[in-house]
């Protein structure tokens, strides 16, 4: 589970890369589907995947605004210092904890922590979709989504 999370962060790295060249004005414009906007979709999943790894920790959720992060290098440098903490969790993780038992404040509810982690994975890869679809509207060639071929053995 640990090498789909490696995947998420490498597609997500190359999809900061690919919009490097886009205008902030198409990273911000209203679309339709998924999140809204280019840029608060990346901020989207960074905070939902953080949000889901402190809750099975048992700390308390971060309250973050969008609005204090409105470029895409203010976003991914977000994304990057919570992919630390992130990564120093998932570092522990052990098949012991699969099957333990968690509640959040933000939805009802008790859920597994391993359901946790599967969500927070495909969560990620949906928005990549949406991100694949909007890309191409601005006539940009999307990340592929393949993971064959990206190291991760």
């Amino acid at each position: 589970m640990i090498k789909l999370f490696q995947y998420n962060w490498k597609v997500r790295d190359e999809w900061f890369e690919l919009c490097k060249q886009v205008p902030i004005e198409e990273l911000l414009r209203d679309r339709i589907g998924g999140a809204g906007c280019i840029l608060y979709t990346f901020f989207h999943i960074s905070d939902v995947e953080y949000s889901w790894i402190r809750g099975i920790q048992g700390k308390p959720d971060i309250q973050v605004q969008y609005e204090n992060y409105q470029t895409l290098q203010q976003v991914k440098e977000l994304s990057d210092s919570w992919l630390k903490e992130t990564k120093a969790f998932l570092d522990t993780w052990s098949s012991d904890y699969e099957n333990e038992t968690v509640s959040v404040p933000w939805t009802e509810g008790r859920f597994t922590k391993g359901e946790i982690l599967r969500h927070v994975i495909a969560h990620e890869i949906h928005h990549m979709g949406q991100l694949s679809i909007w890309a191409r509207e601005l006539g940009l060639q999307p990340i592929s989504a393949n993971v064959i071929g990206r190291g991760l053995n």
